[in-house]
C-alpha cells in the first residue's frame, strides 16, 4: 500500500537565487526579511509572481543584501542573522539614493577617528585628496584613450593631472577635478544608446544619445532624464554603499570627509573614497550600452520627465555590489593608513581588515587585487528586446523574419541588377558567341559511337561525380547552368557531348 502524502512540500528551486558575487537583490512591494526556525526568510516581489527563499545558516554563499525599495520590513533578529553571518544589508531607493548600510561589527577607532577630524590641519587632507583625485584622473585618461578612442581628450586630463603636484589647497584640487570632468563628460556626450527595433517608436528622442552628464531637471546628476545616466546614478550608489561600509570596516566616520565638504545630506569620506573607482564603473556602463541594447521597459519615465529604473532591472545591477566593494577595499585602507600615519604613539600597527595583505605579505604571498569577475548583463534580441543566449543578436522568431526578409530583398536587388545596361550587354554578347559557334558546328564532327541514347545513358550518370566547377569550365558555361546539367534538368549542346565524356572517363 502506497503512504499517502501527509504534508505539503514547498516547491523550491535548486538552483540557488544568489549570484556568484553573493548578493541578493529584493525588489518588489511587501518585502519580509524574518527569522522563522534559525533560517533566514525572505519574500519579495510584485503582486501574484511572488518568490520565497529560505537560507540556512551554513552553505547559503551571502555575503550581501541590497533591497530596492521602500515597501517592506526586516526584522531586528534578521539583522542579527546578517551579523553573525559577516553579511553586509544595504538599502536603496529606486532611484538609486542610499537609505541604509549595515556590515560586521568592529571595534571604534578612536585615535583614527581623532586623526581623521584633524587631517586637515596635519596636512593628511591635502595629500589624501591629490592622491584620489590623481588616480581617478589616469583612469579617466585611460578611458577616454582606450575604450572612448578620443585621444584629444585624453591628452587634456593628462594635462590636468600634470597640473596636481603643484596644487597647495582643497579648493584647487577640486577646480582640477572639475575641469577634467566637464572634458571627460563632454566625450561621452554623442555616444549612441541602442534600443531594439520594435521599441523605437516608444523611445523618446533624448533618450537615444548620453547627452550631458548635468540633468537639466535639477541642474546637477541627480533625477537623471535618460536612461544611461539613470544606469551610472544608480550604480554609483552601490559604490557609495560599499564605501560606506568599508569606512566602517576600518574604524572611520563616513560622513567625516577630506575632499568633499561636510554636508547632511552625503557621506563626505563615502564620496571621497569612491572617486577613483568612479572611472571602473563608466567603463562598466560603456560595456552595457555599446555591447547590446537597453529594453524600453526596463526604465520609466515620470510626469516630470524624471527617468528611473525599474525593480527588477535595478536588482539586476545590484549584482554588481560586491565587485565596486572589492574596488573601494584596498583606497580605503591607503586613506585609513595615511590618517594612521599621523598619529604620533599608536598603540598597534595598522590592520588590514579589508585586503588582508598584511597576513599575505607574512606567508609571502602577492597583495590581493581588486579585480573581480563583472557580471555580465542579460544580452536582449536586437529586434524585439526579449531575452536571449549571450552570443547570439536576435531570438529564434526575429531571426526567422530578418531572414525572409534577407532573402526578398536579394532577389529584388539580383532582378534589379541582371537588368542593367551593362548584364544586357554580356547576355547579347554570350547569346552572340554562342549562336556563332552553333552555326560553325558541323555534326559530322561528333564521333559515329557518341549518340543521344550513349550520353543520356552512359554520360549523363556519370556526370554526378564531377564538380560544378569541372563541368562549367570545361565547356565555358556559368555554375547554375553547369548545376542543371548535372542534374539532367538542361540537356547540353551535342558539340559538348564528347567533352563531358572525356571528363568522365567516357570514351569509345
Amino acid at each position: 500500500m502506497a503512504a499517502s502524502r501527509t504534508l505539503p512540500q514547498p516547491d523550491f528551486s535548486r538552483k540557488s537565487p544568489i549570484g556568484r558575487s553573493g548578493v541578493l537583490a529584493l525588489f518588489g512591494y511587501g518585502i519580509k526579511v524574518r527569522m522563522q526556525c534559525g533560517h533566514l526568510e525572505i519574500e519579495d516581489g510584485i503582486g501574484p509572481e511572488r518568490r520565497r527563499i529560505r537560507l540556512a545558516r551554513v552553505g547559503h554563499g551571502l555575503k550581501r543584501l541590497v533591497i530596492v525599495g521602500a515597501d517592506g520590513f526586516i526584522s531586528l533578529a534578521a539583522l542579527r542573522w546578517l551579523a553573525d553571518q559577516d553579511a553586509s544589508f544595504a538599502m536603496l531607493e529606486r532611484d538609486g539614493t542610499v537609505l541604509a548600510t549595515t556590515g560586521p561589527v568592529r571595534p571604534s577607532e578612536a585615535k583614527l577617528r581623532r586623526a581623521q577630524a584633524l587631517a586637515h590641519s596635519s596636512g593628511a587632507a591635502l595629500h589624501i585628496s591629490r592622491e584620489l583625485i590623481s588616480r581617478k584622473l589616469s583612469a579617466q585618461e585611460d578611458m577616454a584613450r582606450h575604450k572612448l578612442l578620443d585621444t584629444a581628450t585624453a591628452n587634456n586630463i593628462a594635462v590636468f593631472r600634470a597640473e596636481l603636484p603643484s596644487s597647495d589647497s582643497i579648493n584647487g584640487i577640486r577646480l582640477i577635478e572639475s575641469r577634467a570632468a566637464r572634458c571627460y563628460w563632454q566625450s561621452w556626450s554623442t555616444l549612441p544608446i541602442n534600443f531594439p527595433k520594435n521599441q523605437l517608436s516608444r523611445v523618446p528622442a533624448h533618450w537615444k544619445s548620453f547627452g550631458a552628464r548635468v540633468s537639466p531637471i535639477t541642474g546637477s546628476p541627480r533625477l537623471a532624464c535618460n536612461p544611461p545616466n539613470a544606469c551610472l546614478n544608480f550604480l554609483y550608489s552601490l559604490a557609495e554603499a560599499g564605501a560606506r561600509l568599508a569606512a566602517a570596516t576600518l574604524g572611520l566616520d563616513p560622513g567625516l570627509g577630506v575632499l568633499h565638504t561636510d554636508t547632511s545630506a552625503r557621506d563626505s569620506l563615502a564620496c571621497d573614497l569612491m572617486e577613483p573607482v568612479r572611472p571602473h564603473v563608466d567603463a562598466y556602463l560603456l560595456d552595457l550600452i555599446t555591447r547590446g541594447y537597453l529594453n524600453r521597459d526596463w526604465f520609466a519615465e515620470q510626469r516630470d520627465g524624471n527617468c528611473r529604473l525599474v525593480p527588477e532591472f535595478a536588482a539586476r545591477l545590484s549584482d554588481t555590489a560586491s565587485m565596486w566593494y572589492r574596488q573601494v577595499a584596498p583606497v580605503a585602507e591607503w586613506v585609513a593608513r595615511a590618517f594612521w600615519a599621523t598619529i604620533r604613539r599608536p598603540d598597534k600597527p595598522f590592520t588590514t581588515r579589508l585586503t588582508q595583505n598584511n597576513k599575505r605579505a607574512v606567508k609571502g604571498a602577492p597583495a590581493q587585487s581588486p579585480i573581480v569577475r563583472v557580471p555580465s548583463p542579460q544580452k536582449i534580441c536586437a529586434g524585439c528586446g526579449n531575452a536571449i543566449r549571450r552570443h547570439s543578436t536576435y531570438c529564434p522568431d526575429c531571426s526567422l523574419k530578418n531572414s525572409t526578409l534577407s532573402l526578398i530583398e536579394g532577389a529584388r536587388l539580383g532582378r534589379v541588377i541582371s537588368h542593367t545596361p551593362q548584364a544586357e550587354a554580356r547576355r547579347r554578347e554570350t547569346k552572340r558567341s554562342n549562336d556563332l559557334a552553333r552555326s560553325q558546328w558541323s555534326p559530322s564532327k561528333l564521333p559515329s559511337w557518341l549518340t543521344e541514347e550513349v550520353y543520356l545513358g552512359r554520360v549523363q550518370p556519370l556526370l554526378a561525380k564531377a564538380t560544378l566547377s569541372q563541368i562549367a569550365s570545361a565547356i565555358s558555361v556559368s555554375i547554375p547552368y553547369a548545376s542543371d546539367i548535372r542534374r539532367g534538368k538542361r540537356r547540353p549542346h551535342a558539340r559538348h557531348w564528347r567533352t563531358l565524356g572525356e571528363l568522365v572517363g567516357v570514351i569509345g
